[in-house]
């Protein structure tokens, strides 16, 4: 049987959308695209102002729900986009209206001149948030030059308090050197420090109390992601767990949590606060909820492709056009297809078929 990635589990209260089951892996809505009044909604009101770049490829762990693979079967180095090219994509997406700018990988901290594409990006006329994700393995030693640099805030990948079961996660014993890079990022002042946990059933469903624990009393926003496969290669679609199961648990050792509005939140994180806790507790329900409608972001891949949406299976190469000359104007109008594209980009109509999280950016 040829592997189907599961479909969204989208909440009945948003739309009243038949549904069918699909192989066993999950549900899929028989819709090939949004409602039409939502999809009028997308063309008249969409604003679109964040981009994220995947800055490379290549990454130094092997996240069973990522990057099981390790480097194999990525794009050489003289594909990943330079720093000029990245900045020049950053600088003319400004003047399409984008002002947030998330530098994803892999693992960005791999590449040797992080700190200079930092700042050169910090520097664009137009970006007003400059962010980062990372797994945190070599960001005690450079978190204080990235702030430097212009970077405002950034998102560390930790999926297990417990060192046996992050180095099972991750394919690495990297615990102690993430948790060095958190405490050294919220030192220097890379505000709001969160964490990302992605929760797999029989993995690392203990480390959901610990990790929560965290935000009690450090100043963090831990937030935990539902896991939903994107190739064969990684973790089982049985694996997931649903945020309602995930919150249950916190709530039964911690007790009630309370709503919280986070003034930067954006994204699809929901947000809450375990009482008298100095952080935050957050929940991205990417399979049992749709938010499509609400997404605002662009991702330029490491080999210089814009994708509209994470699902789409078209992409605009960028980066043939600044290798062939083009001039500003050419890959402006280049940018505003894809921007155009991306009203018409959901879950319901993806193509992409089977991909990696690295190849793409997380």
């Amino acid at each position: 049987m040829t592997w189907r990635r599961p479909a969204t589990l989208w909440n009945r209260h948003d739309f009243d959308l038949g549904v069918e089951k699909i192989d066993g892996y999950g549900i899929m809505y028989d819709d090939s695209t949004f409602p039409p009044v939502i999809r009028e909604w997308r063309r008249e009101h969409m604003n679109v102002d964040y981009l994220r770049i995947s800055v490379t490829d290549g990454c130094n762990l092997r996240c069973i729900y990522c990057n099981p693979l390790g480097c194999a079967n990525l794009a050489e180095g003289a594909g990943i986009l330079r720093c000029d090219e990245i900045a020049r994509v950053a600088r003319l997406c400004a003047q399409c209206g984008i002002r947030r700018v998330r530098l994803t990988g892999g693992e960005p901290l791999m590449r040797e001149d992080i700190v200079g594409l930092v700042r050169r990006l910090a520097g664009i006329p137009g970006v007003e948030d400059l962010s980062m994700t990372t797994n945190g393995v070599l960001l005690a030693s450079v978190a204080e030059d990235l702030k430097e640099a212009g970077l405002k805030r950034i998102n560390i990948s930790l999926d297990a308090m417990d060192r046996d079961c992050y180095r099972r996660i991750a394919g690495a014993d990297a615990l102690p050197r993430v948790l060095d890079g958190m405490h050294r990022a919220i030192e220097v002042g890379l505000s709001p420090v969160r964490i990302n946990c992605v929760v797999m059933r029989d993995v690392n469903v203990s480390q959901i109390e610990p990790l929560a624990q965290m935000s009690v009393r450090l100043p963090v926003a831990v937030r935990f992601i539902e896991y939903c496969p994107t190739t064969r290669l990684t973790g089982p679609a049985s694996c997931y767990v649903p945020t309602r199961e995930v919150r249950g648990m916190i709530e039964s050792r911690f007790g009630p949590l309370c709503d919280l509005v986070l003034p930067d939140a954006g994204g699809p994180a929901v947000y809450f606060k375990i009482e008298d806790a100095v952080g935050a507790i957050g929940f991205i329900s990417g399979r049992s909820s749709m938010f499509c409608h609400r997404c605002t972001r662009l991702r330029l891949t490491s080999d210089g492709k814009i994708k509209p949406c994470l699902y789409a299976g078209r992409y605009y190469d960028v980066a043939q056009l600044l290798r062939a000359g083009a001039d500003d104007e050419a890959v402006l109008s280049l940018l505003r297809t894809a921007l155009r594209e991306k009203g018409r980009s959901t879950k319901l109509n993806a193509a992409a078929g089977d991909f990696l999280m690295q190849q793409i950016g997380g």
